[in-house]
């Protein structure tokens, strides 16, 4: 479901006034208050799963906090396309209408769109979420994005991962791929976890889908080819899809590894990966170092970070016949962070 907000926060107070409304027009102004800017910002959210929802609400928390602290107002439209490549344009195509003065989008797509509606007017881009934005061609580095474009990217270490699986299960000999083939945040990794088995002579076999329906036939498939785990990148299509899968593998025995907490948080064994809270709050300060400090994109640094929090599903594991403590104290030495967390739709039912 389409979904437009904007968010008011009021200067030099602590209140923050957040209201449903249209995208509407009208160009950068002076605030009623003295001295207060108001900065209008575009933020586009790909698909509605607890990751990127995760982002999307720090990023809004920090800019309330930064207006109080700035004394400056950030007017800003969200909308959410879900996957929607038609919806996604005229969402984009609506905060340039709007004359915004940066827009945000939250995952690859977004961003790539992002990148080809602004080649001309260089509309400032703030993406979140990208895995591989080097791969993807939004940036030339990393550490000179070289264009209008910058932001944070939740990487993933897959040789991690794979270590987590072998850690668990030293005697595993064929691990399952399921992922959307036409995700850009799936490639990289996926390309990785091939080497990674290679180079181990274990065994591996690929199932895809682009739709839910076309996800659970593929793990269905993975359950038939006898796979002792299954590995997923941070790639939203499976996200989407993980309450409906989940107890399936449960119910064969199967754990399903995944690259955020979010897929933990709906079922899977175990994820691994960034914290998406905090990357939303950097992603939130790197739009003020943009818009309040004049920092350039093309020479704003891509923001990554240690990807080293496992977050494992205690229900899921002892649905599996697991014992949580045991995989605790085999993981955890492998992780910065170790953590659980219960099967939920959100975050929030599970604070």
């Amino acid at each position: 479901m389409k979904k437009t907000m904007k968010l008011a926060s009021a200067i030099l107070s602590a209140t923050m006034l957040l209201t449903l409304a249209a995208c509407g027009g009208g160009q950068s102004a002076e605030s009623a208050a003295p001295g207060g800017k108001t900065y209008k910002i575009g933020i586009c959210n790909y698909v509605d799963d607890a990751s990127l929802n995760q982002i999307v609400e720090n990023i809004q928390a920090q800019l309330s906090a930064i207006s109080e602290e700035k004394g400056v107002k950030f007017e800003v439209s969200l909308d959410n396309c879900n996957a929607d490549a038609t919806v996604m344009g005229q969402i984009i195509q609506n905060f340039i209408t709007d004359k915004v003065d940066l827009m945000v989008g939250v995952a690859t797509p977004v961003a790539m769109a992002m990148q080809a509606a602004t080649e001309d007017n260089k509309i400032p881009v703030i993406f979140s979420a990208v895995s591989d934005p080097v791969s993807a061609q939004l940036v030339e580095s990393l550490e000179a994005p070289g264009s209008n474009l910058t932001g944070t990217s939740d990487y993933l270490d897959t040789n991690a991962v794979m270590d987590l699986i072998f850690a668990a299960d030293p005697d595993a000999d064929k691990i399952g791929f399921l992922y959307d083939p036409g995700q850009d945040s799936s490639a990289t990794p996926i390309a990785h976890a091939k080497e990674y088995l290679d180079a181990k002579g274990v065994a591996y076999v690929e199932r895809t889908g682009t739709t839910n329906d076309e996800v659970m036939l593929a793990a269905d498939a993975l359950i038939a080819d006898g796979v002792d785990a299954v590995f997923t990148p941070t790639d939203n299509t499976i996200m989407t899809a993980e309450l409906a899968i989940y107890e399936k593998f449960i119910d064969a025995k199967i754990p399903h590894y995944t690259g955020a907490d979010s897929f933990a948080l709906n079922g899977a064994f175990l994820g691994y990966g960034v914290d998406y809270a905090n990357l939303g709050v950097e992603t939130a300060n790197m739009i003020a170092k943009v818009l309040l400090d004049g920092a350039d994109p093309a020479t704003l640094p891509v923001m990554t970070f240690d990807n080293g929090t496992a977050t494992v599903n205690t229900e899921t594991c002892e649905g599996l016949g697991l014992d949580f403590a045991e995989i605790e104290k085999v993981l955890s030495p492998l992780c910065i962070k170790f953590q659980s967390i219960t099967t939920a739709e959100s975050f929030d039912e599970v604070k």
